[in-house]
């Protein structure tokens, strides 16, 4: 707060105190060094809740109404403080939560609602330390994680030695094993007396205040000191005194999510450091020899004698520790945070955009997509807008000169992947999730041309029931969450599911390849529902790899995909679809079906990523597809789900899965915008149905194509196979070197569109 007040005004509201007084009031204590003013309110000790937050609310009311100047931010530490806030117009609401205080000792039963509503109105939330930013970080599109950070020049006095030693502590024999903090249930008081009472020559030192414990029920034994609560300036003084740090926490709910910022703090200092398997301690710092990590009271013993070895030997452990330091510092934290708190400031400022979700192209495209003018003399008719469609047309443009007419029946370019800005100004997939991922190289550096990316590693729950809501695909979790187990490794699991598995001879069915895998139930539970939803027929009617797409595991590894490559363009897959059409070789037509303009258009070659079975009227029937309906809703709140996406399996729910699509886009909105996606039998071509009836026949089709040398059949649609987007831009780059290569295409003198490069 000292950083922040060097350009804002900043009062620290601290918990209320009862007192004797018949009225509330506020007492104000300026601290000038940090120019931050502490206050404490005070309130009649006999007053209900009620009476005491209506009085809070009007003492904030008074402060705004002195202290005027434009809208307050509101910092909350603590969800406790929102009711006498709640009423408040602020530029902008901050949740800083350090803790997971609803699991500490006699938290208000209310707390949690609190702090739903809390994070629901905030604009940005910052949490303190990894475990507690992966429970909370699926309720808010804003979510930062701030890890501890040490002010390292004011613990760094601790190491030369020259601090006065304080008085209280100056009788104290040494070896000391020193701990400051708050006292409280987090505190394994029983590993503090074994230690001390295992080793008497040994001194524990415990600087800090007692809370919410009894102070009878402290460890008294002749070498453990209780010396109370210190200021934060005196602290090096009784660390530089100590040979060895200690963190004795207790593993329980209350310790669950901890990020203790005593850890650097004593790095700092110089003194190596004994602590309990806290996680975060355990991630961060783990792998540094001045952290030793003990998880039993035998353990813990001989990681106390080994810390105080190596408290004499600093030189061969405090360099690797003052490099992690250095990524820590508050000046660097306050930088981060001071730049969030501007955005969200600026996003309540700014007007939402609220284009029609319906908008014409000529509201939706930017103009470097340039229409043809037809007729023209082109070198290549592509028909298809899509993945595949664009790809080459930027290849067969920027890579060999060539002039490329673009035409699609659809009003917008991108195909399937098509994202744009709804009515909320949300920005969702009108046809669905796509979430790129591969593990080619040369795919990614491909697109990579034509776009900025965000990380995004994607996640699926599936509802099973009750609000259940489990890993998908099967993992350990899900099978633990399921059957209410403990399977602790990756063998008992595969043993558990090899239990259940019925093996087959032969795979030729979709239920085949689940039920050798996983067994009946998992496959009831899963997949058989979901399925039938989804195509139409029972998985005992499908091909084996329709359900040979989605693998089981029996780690932790809650990703969907294990890619190499996972990410989403920054600016979603419009942009980048317009970057890869921006060359002055290619014209685009929009709106038109192919069959209009193909009479029209002198092409030398036609690339064709619609429906094979459409390009030959349909000459031997139809290809079946399953269709999809996408019904999207936009509602008024942060979050709906913990994840992007989340399946139903359960033929009970009309839908197969409900898409939240800030959680892949990462946009920070008050609102979030979802999409059901219900399966169906007719509508535009999604998903080739894989049956051995329907490969004949697509084979019939492919004979006819094969027979085209002007012709290239690319994509999805025109290959009658289900791809993912990185297979579809693999395909086209194959098919450009082919045609190249063979001459179908030859490279004229090739004009580049440097503004194509993002």
């Amino acid at each position: 707060m000292s950083r922040f007040a060097k350009g804002r005004r900043v009062f620290f509201f601290e918990e209320p105190i009862p007192c004797d007084h018949h009225r509330a009031y506020l007492e104000h204590h300026p601290f000038p060094e940090q120019d931050v003013t502490a206050l404490r309110p005070r309130y009649p000790h006999w007053w209900s809740a009620a009476e005491r937050d209506k009085a809070l609310s009007s003492l904030l009311d008074m402060l705004m109404a002195q202290n005027g100047g434009g809208l307050p931010v509101l910092w909350f530490y603590a969800p406790m403080m929102y009711p006498i806030a709640r009423h408040l117009e602020a530029a902008a609401i901050v949740y800083d939560c350090m803790d997971e205080l609803s699991a500490f000792r006699s938290a208000p039963p209310e707390l949690p609602v609190l702090e739903a509503e809390l994070i629901e109105r905030a604009d940005v939330v910052f949490t303190g330390g990894r475990s507690l930013y992966e429970a909370k970080r699926a309720l808010h599109d804003n979510i930062h994680l701030f890890a501890s950070s040490v002010d390292v020049a004011h613990f760094q006095r601790a190491r030369d030695g020259k601090l006065p030693e304080p008085a209280d502590q100056a009788g104290i024999p040494h070896p000391r094993f020193g701990f400051f903090g708050v006292v409280d249930e987090r505190m394994d008081l029983d590993l503090v007396r074994q230690v001390a009472a295992s080793r008497p020559e040994w001194h524990v030192v415990v600087v800090g205040p007692i809370v919410k414990i009894d102070p009878a029920n402290l460890p008294r034994l002749p070498n453990i000191h209780y010396l109370g609560p210190k200021s934060y300036d005196d602290l090096p003084a009784y660390l530089s005194g100590w040979d060895v740090a200690l963190m004795p926490f207790a593993l329980n709910d209350a310790t669950t999510f901890i990020s203790p910022t005593k850890t650097p703090e004593y790095l700092a200092g110089g003194r190596p450091v004994v602590s309990t398997p806290i996680a975060d301690v355990v991630r961060h710092y783990g792998e540094l020899a001045g952290v030793a990590i003990a998880g039993t009271p035998d353990t813990f013993l001989a990681a106390c004698a080994d810390q105080l070895a190596r408290a004499r030997d600093v030189g061969s452990w405090l360099p690797a520790v003052d490099t992690v330091l250095a990524q820590g510092s508050w000046d660097k934290t306050f930088k981060r945070m001071a730049g969030l708190v501007d955005e969200a400031i600026e996003g309540r400022a700014m007007p939402i955009a609220r284009p029609s979700s319906l908008a014409p192209a000529s509201l939706v495209f930017r103009p470097t997509v340039r229409s043809s003018n037809c007729p023209k003399p082109y070198d290549a008719l592509i028909v298809g807008a899509g993945f595949a469609g664009a790809v080459l047309a930027e290849r067969l443009a920027a890579g060999s000169g060539q002039r490329v007419l673009v035409v699609d029946r659809r009003p917008h370019i991108a195909g399937n992947a098509y994202d744009h800005l709804d009515a909320a100004g949300i920005l969702v997939h009108r046809y669905g999730p796509h979430i790129f991922h591969t593990n080619s190289a040369d795919v990614s550096t491909y697109l990579s041309r034509f776009t900025r990316w965000r990380p995004y590693e994607h996640r699926v729950l599936a509802d099973v029931g009750a609000g259940k809501l489990l890993p998908m695909p099967i993992n350990r979790t899900t099978l633990n969450g399921l059957y209410g187990l403990s399977l602790g490794t990756d063998e008992e699991a595969a043993a558990f599911l090899q239990g259940r598995a019925e093996p087959l001879t032969t795979i030729r069915t979709a239920e085949d390849a689940v039920v050798s895998q996983v067994g009946r139930d998992l496959y009831e539970t899963f997949f058989r529902g979901y399925t039938r939803k989804q195509w139409g027929l029972d998985p005992s009617d499908l091909d084996r790899t329709v359900t040979q797409r989605v693998p089981t595991r029996t780690g932790l590894d809650d990703r969907y995909f294990q890619d190499t490559f996972q990410a989403m363009p920054a600016d979603g897959y419009t942009r980048m679809f317009e970057a890869m059409l921006d060359h002055p070789l290619i014209d685009v037509e929009l709106g038109v079906e192919y069959r209009d303009v193909c009479d029209a258009v002198v092409a030398d070659h036609t690339i064709f990523t619609g429906p094979i079975d459409e390009y030959f009227d349909f000459r031997f029937g139809r290809l079946p597809y399953r269709s999809l309906e996408f019904r999207h809703e936009t509602l008024n709140r942060r979050r709906l789900q913990p994840v992007g996406v989340v399946n139903y399996p359960s033929e009970s729910v009309p839908y197969t899965r409900i898409t939240e699509y800030k959680h892949l886009t990462g946009q920070s909105h008050p609102q979030t915008s979802i999409s059901y996606e219900i399966p169906q039998a007719e509508g535009d071509p999604y998903y080739p149905i894989l049956r051995p009836a329907n490969q004949a026949l697509y084979k019939r089709y492919e004979a006819l194509a094969q027979a085209l040398p002007n012709v290239s059949f690319v994509g999805r649609l025109a290959t009658y196979r289900y791809y993912n987007m990185d297979q579809v831009v693999g395909q086209a780059l194959a098919t450009y070197r082919r045609l190249t290569e063979r001459g179908t295409m030859p490279v004229k003198t090739v004009v580049r569109s440097t503004s194509a490069m993002v």
